[in-house]
């Protein structure tokens, strides 16, 4: 049974039908909503959907679930799935779930669905996240709910007790909550570097020549500043490794807890991983742009009517030649060799590999 007639309760119903399931709709409406769902799916009254069926999905809003409290009678020994998220992390004392349980103590109450999306729900096993986090204090409930997730092509994961409803219920709301911290660090990184390079490349030469080079900030400055961050962040990677190492060397064990800190440090390496990827990829594209400027090509004329007027035949450095060519190929295989470590650093790519290929990569 599903009770709401909303998006989710929709994109819901479908994908029970579709994996054989026979699929009665609760609404307040049931004429006017029926064109919505499927055919295979019977829609009617709330009270007589509950009458039918003993796997209830509550699919609808928390400030709406006093209204199902006349059908507390005909809800008695049901299994209710609340599948509801809040728009606030935290935002109330309880759980929806904790709170639908309340409201009806002869229900049992199980918390999932609620981590995938109504899109997802509609893909089934063809989207990427196919995991459903499912808890309850009644296990036979969760193996219920469990082998139903299962049929419509998603993992189950049993998150425990219904305690544990208040962090389901957060997930959907933490936007990247991995990536905050690498994310501000790069910045600050580029930050300073970037106002190192624009002090030495742009204010400097003004103040001392007289020079206007206010043209290199957009491209020059930053391609100077980008292999910087990249570097630097890459260290980063594998310095909380190192200093893991000698804290297990100096307390003689390699059971004792690290810092906070340092554990913290351990668990972002990843994301400061792809982001010193992501730098290093757009020096790349930056480093492509340089001869396409405008000042460039006026930088070339200016060399050659220098050359015409010094009548000099060529300009040519072998030295110089040999620089720019091996510093170019070397940047080229240094780039390669990161993408490949920032490809197997994807839980994808890293779930295929086991534990020797994956430090042989490193």
């Amino acid at each position: 049974g599903v009770l709401g007639s909303g998006d989710f309760a929709r994109s819901l119903a479908v994908r029970l039908v579709c994996s054989g399931f026979k699929v009665v709709v609760g609404s307040r409406n049931p004429k006017r909503k029926a064109s919505l769902f499927p055919a295979a799916a019977e829609v009617t009254f709330q009270a007589e959907a509950v009458k039918k069926v003993d796997v209830i999905f509550v699919a609808i809003f928390r400030e709406h679930y006093s209204t199902l409290c006349d059908l507390a009678d005909v809800l008695a020994g049901k299994i209710l799935v609340d599948v509801s998220n809040n728009t606030e992390i935290n935002h109330h004392k309880e759980s929806n779930a904790e709170y639908l349980a309340s409201l009806f103590p002869a229900c049992t109450v199980v918390k999932g669905v609620n981590v995938v999306s109504a899109w997802t729900l509609q893909s089934g096993a063809r989207d990427g996240n196919k995991q459903v986090l499912i808890c309850s204090n009644n296990q036979e409930a969760k193996h219920t709910v469990a082998e139903i997730a299962q049929v419509m092509g998603f993992t189950p994961v049993d998150m425990g007790c219904m305690s544990s409803a208040r962090e389901i219920e957060n997930i959907p709301l933490r936007l990247l909550p991995a990536w905050k911290i690498p994310v501000f660090l790069a910045l600050g990184l580029f930050l300073c570097f970037f106002t190192y390079n624009l002090i030495r490349q742009v204010i400097h030469p003004y103040i001392r020549e007289q020079k206007n080079k206010l043209y290199k900030i957009p491209i020059e400055v930053v391609n100077t500043t980008l292999p910087c961050v990249s570097y630097v962040m890459l260290s980063l990677v594998y310095l909380p490794g190192v200093l893991a190492a000698c804290s297990q060397l100096y307390y003689g064990t390699k059971y004792r807890r690290f810092p906070d800190w340092l554990d913290q440090w351990l668990l972002h390496r990843k994301q400061i991983g792809l982001l010193s990827f992501f730098c290093a990829a757009l020096h790349a594209v930056y480093s492509l742009c340089l001869p396409m400027r405008r000042s460039h090509r006026y930088l070339l004329i200016e060399t050659a009517v220098k050359q015409a007027v010094e009548k000099k035949m060529t300009i040519w450095v072998e030295e110089e030649v040999w620089r720019m060519e091996i510093y170019i190929s070397v940047g080229i295989i240094a780039l390669g060799l990161l993408s490949l470590l920032a490809i197997t650093s994807l839980p994808s790519i890293a779930n295929s590999l086991n534990w020797r290929e994956f430090s042989f990569i490193q």
